[in-house]
């Protein structure tokens, strides 16, 4: 094969590549957003603290 046709092949290839990756990471990007918009809005309100649960090691909104 001509080395022409072997580089047009591999810029074409190397093009679809970067196309399908940079659609796979606004995909990925996007649950990510989701994800972090439902934390925030169960985020707990301002000025409550939170305490370490010795029985699980999670973290969770204290009483007072």
């Amino acid at each position: 094969m001509p080395p022409v046709i072997v580089l047009a092949i591999g810029a074409f290839g190397a093009a679809a590549l970067v196309k399908l990756l940079a659609r796979e990471s606004r995909r990925v990007n996007a649950e990510l957003d989701a994800v972090r918009r439902s934390e925030e809005a169960q985020a707990p309100l301002p000025g409550h603290t939170l305490r370490r649960d010795p029985a699980t090691g999670e973290y969770r909104p204290s009483d007072s």
